[in-house]
């Protein structure tokens, strides 16, 4: 409590330096989006095939440029299926694990800070592309016959963590725009869809979540969903939280101050949320294979809330996820 007690005192004394600061590097745009495809074999095995010419394309551009270390990123995207891509700035990338043709469900990873085509898929499964190997994986292990899609989403600029924006709800504010257009269009392909949203993302699915067409919103290492509580974000989807024991970003001071944090701790009984039972990993294993974190991640991606487990010895009402299975408003969640 002093250690947290301590880091508020100091983040408000630098606020207003912070805020400022902030002003002069506003929010990067990022370049629009492809056109959503159909959602038909034909019509994605034509952006799949699109999306690998043009990352082959810029692969060979950025060697010839002299930019090893993203050419060599890039080219092992290659052959990956991407719904859309683009390499301009920190680029865009949206990659499909699993047949979205027949997924009648879909779960979505929006990624945090410090994630860009650079990071897209060479941390393992602490990048977005890994994440979504490995949740996809855990899925069919444990229900071998869902129609489960994974989908790794930077649609948006994250911030750097070590910049004044990753203080703030800029950059989240241009996801969640994003965010909401992707979601609905997969809503208008006929596909159920669940979030899973990891540190700054937390913040992007928080501002995008009022009467989104969801049916979960999981966050895990979350700093805040700048949202007062799960009631405040206005939505008929489940809320859930996790956070590692071993997860740094339990320091982090949840208080608002002069365009400055995100808010109220997800984790808190008071805030609403189903808190769910991470383990004792760490900011970046969440999607650890073998990780009671990736099971119940997992579980909330299939749309099975009976089967994701509490946090062991917590009360009653932290450890509300193992309870009831609600239906949302959306018509459930299998």
């Amino acid at each position: 409590m002093r250690l947290r007690s301590k880091i508020a005192i100091g983040a408000a004394a630098v606020a207003a330096v912070i805020a400022t600061t902030a002003a002069a590097f506003p929010p990067v745009p990022v370049d629009q989006p492809q056109p959503f495809p159909a959602l038909t074999a034909q019509a994605l095995g034509a952006r799949y095939g699109t999306d690998s010419r043009m990352i082959a394309q810029d692969a060979r551009a950025a060697s010839r440029s002299g930019h090893q270390g993203l050419a060599r990123e890039l080219d092992a995207l290659r052959g990956e299926h991407f719904i859309d891509f683009n390499s301009r700035g920190q680029g865009l990338a949206v990659e499909v694990i699993g047949n979205l043709a027949q997924a009648t469900r879909v779960a979505v990873i929006v990624p945090g800070s410090d994630t860009t085509l650079a990071t897209f898929d060479s941390r393992g499964t602490a990048s977005p592309g890994g994440a979504a190997a490995a949740l996809a994986a855990q899925a069919r292990k444990l229900d071998p016959g869902a129609h489960l899609a994974v989908i790794a989403w930077l649609g948006y600029a994250t911030p750097a963590t070590l910049s004044p924006g990753v203080l703030t709800s800029g950059d989240a504010g241009q996801g969640a725009a994003a965010l909401r257009t992707f979601t609905g269009d997969l809503a208008r392909g006929g596909r159920q869809a669940a979030l899973i949203c990891h540190s700054y993302g937390s913040v992007v699915c928080g501002l995008a979540a009022s009467n989104l067409p969801v049916t979960d919103i999981a966050v895990v290492g979350s700093p805040g969903m700048d949202a007062a509580s799960a009631a405040t974000l206005h939505t008929t989807a489940r809320v859930w939280a996790g956070r590692g024991t071993s997860d740094w970003i339990r320091y982090a001071p949840h208080v608002q101050f002069l365009g400055l944090g995100f808010g109220p701790d997800p984790m808190n009984p008071a805030f609403g949320a189903r808190v769910f039972d991470a383990g004792d990993g760490g900011h970046s294993g969440y999607f650890r294979p073998g990780s009671v974190s990736l099971r119940n991640l997992a579980y909330i991606a299939l749309g099975d809330p009976g089967r994701v487990t509490g946090i062991p010895g917590a009360t009653a009402a932290a450890a509300s996820t193992r309870a009831i299975e609600t239906t949302s408003a959306i018509g459930g969640a299998r």
